[in-house]
């Protein structure tokens, strides 16, 4: 059943419906719909279009009609319906007859569609931030079960510095926070409701916008009618979100397939997340990882197809924003699998420590730490990182690493070189052992382990998720979680950042859980310093 047919003489053809028809794919929005259409019916019956017994038959019949929908019962495949919005109100005229004809009154598609498909993306964005923090979960385990290994640092995949491989895992932490970052504000963004905008006008029934928008679970109704029927802003922004999610998890892919070739031989990845060769039996393929990589093109694909689109369209609707669906829905199904499996491929590497190691100590890595040894004996930087590229060029022509090199052939280069650059076991004390000379946040060398241990108990325990903030006055226990602070927090506090009448952003891992003070809690602080005093702090 058409819901346009009036006008129209004859049908439309097969190859039209062929184009027009989008059933197949927005039937994914089938309870999105009926959700819709009962908030509506409950607006007609207050604007005094339906009885109050109508609207109760037709909320009835919907709400079975959701409940076969929830439990994939429906055969959508069986149906010649234009749409699914046609597929149910064809379904309530069958059961309900002209009771339900009367649903569609002050309706359009065009509200109707924009409503059902920010209610799906409203939805599949809560599935998707539990996606993504699973990823980092995984990123942080994997940090955790090896926060003493030592793998190469690169730049231009070249070797440049040696690093922790938990800090390798806290740096793609990063990244997903900020794409979880991009869901929540999405969901600020899209959390306004279109139904009720009609085609593009408005309606001319009494119905309260306000009401239906927050029976619907939206923050409010959208201002403009024109803009709300014709708005695709938070698709491309859903699209946005997970093609930048994407390249995140393509980056993760390409590191890990280079960690797990023969070359490096730094991971290996575990069969349930490989497959082989058809001819090459030895071969164990990161097939998960590539084909992760390769899916971001897809996924980049229906981002671009869809400004394309949009680009060029007058205001309001216009029937190519039907193309907004397919690109979407298989977008996140997509980003879905990618998330699902970066969590799998991540709890089965196994990691060659001492390989790792091995790769760490070549290719020169420590050069720069020679460079920042000459500076502590007053050579400027620049001076210093001139002498270590000699010194580099030494060790190339004598086939050896920089520690090997006798002190005379140091020497031989820069008299400052004394022979406090060696450790007692003849290495050179800038190697990957060095010696604790960085007190700056945010890097990983050895000297900096206990920081990136406590980056990885601040992540783990708050688990990702933001907490509902909460304030402190400085006497009561907080808010059921019998949190508690030290006693010696407020003093700790003004004393490390060394400042009396000011706001503050720290994290800190001096959070007792009752009473317990062996079980530390790490959370992130805001709050204000006055007179010596903690005035406020807001927990994070």
């Amino acid at each position: 059943m058409a819901l346009w047919g009036g006008r129209f003489e004859s049908g439309a053809s097969s190859m039209f419906k062929q184009v027009n028809d989008s059933l197949p794919f927005d039937q994914v929005m089938a309870s999105q719909d009926i959700q819709g259409s009962i908030s509506w019916s409950r607006a007609l019956q207050k604007a005094g279009v339906l009885t109050t017994d109508e609207q109760a038959q037709l909320e009835g019949a919907l709400s079975d009609l959701k409940a076969k929908a929830d439990a994939g019962e429906l055969d959508f495949n069986a149906s010649s319906e234009e749409d699914i919005h046609s597929f149910v109100e064809s379904a309530l005229i069958e059961q309900l007859g002209d009771i339900g004809r009367k649903l569609h009154t002050g309706r359009s598609r065009n509200d109707q569609v924009a409503t059902d498909f920010r209610l799906w993306v409203r939805e599949h964005i809560a599935s998707l931030r539990s996606d993504v923090v699973a990823v980092i979960r995984s990123l942080l385990n994997a940090a955790s079960r090896h926060q003493e290994a030592i793998i190469p640092g690169y730049t231009h995949l070249q070797r440049a510095q040696p690093i922790h491989f938990a800090h390798w895992c806290l740096a793609y932490v990063e990244m997903f926070k900020r794409d979880l970052s991009r869901l929540d504000d999405l969901k600020v963004r899209m959390n306004q409701c279109p139904l009720g905008s009609g085609a593009l006008a408005g309606t001319t029934y009494p119905v309260d916008r306000h009401a239906i928008a927050e029976e619907l679970g939206f923050d409010s109704p959208c201002l403009n009618s024109l803009d709300a029927v014709s708005d695709r802003d938070f698709v491309l922004e859903l699209l946005f979100v997970a093609s930048t999610s994407m390249m995140h998890l393509s980056r993760v892919a390409e590191d890990m397939i280079f960690y797990n070739s023969g070359e490096a031989g730094f991971l290996q990845l575990g069969d349930s997340v490989t497959s082989g060769s058809s001819l090459m039996p030895q071969k164990k393929n990161p097939d998960a990882l590539e084909l992760m990589r390769g899916k971001c093109g897809r996924v980049f694909g229906s981002l671009q197809a869809l400004l394309v689109t949009m680009k060029g369209l007058p205001l309001a609707y216009n029937k190519d924003m039907q193309e907004d669906k397919e690109g979407a829905i298989d977008t996140v199904n997509q980003w879905h699998i990618c998330l699902c499996i970066a969590t799998e491929v991540l709890d089965s590497l196994q990691l060659n420590e001492d390989r790792c190691r091995e790769a760490a100590t070549q290719g020169f890595a420590n050069a720069t730490e020679l460079a920042d040894y000459l500076v502590g004996k007053g050579i400027p930087f620049r001076t210093g990182h001139d002498i270590a590229g000699k010194v580099v060029l030494e060790a190339i022509e004598a086939g050896c690493a920089i520690e090997d090199l006798p002190l005379a052939s140091l020497q031989a280069v820069c008299d400052k070189i004394e022979d406090d650059v060696y450790y007692k076991n003849n290495n050179v004390k800038v190697n990957a052992d060095k010696i604790e000379i960085d007190k700056s946040l945010g890097i990983t060398t050895l000297s900096r382990k206990k920081l990136t241990k406590r980056q990885i108990q601040i992540l783990t325990e708050n688990q990702i998720n933001k907490l509902n903030p909460i304030i402190w006055d400085g006497n009561s226990q907080i808010s059921g979680d019998e949190i508690i602070l030290k006693e010696d927090l407020e003093k700790n506090i003004i004393d490390s950042l060394k400042i009396s009448n000011n706001s503050f952003i720290v994290e800190i891992d001096t959070i007792s859980k009752g009473k317990n003070y062996n079980q530390m809690k790490g959370i992130k602080l805001f709050g204000k310093i006055i007179n010596n005093k903690l005035d406020k702090i807001k927990i994070d």
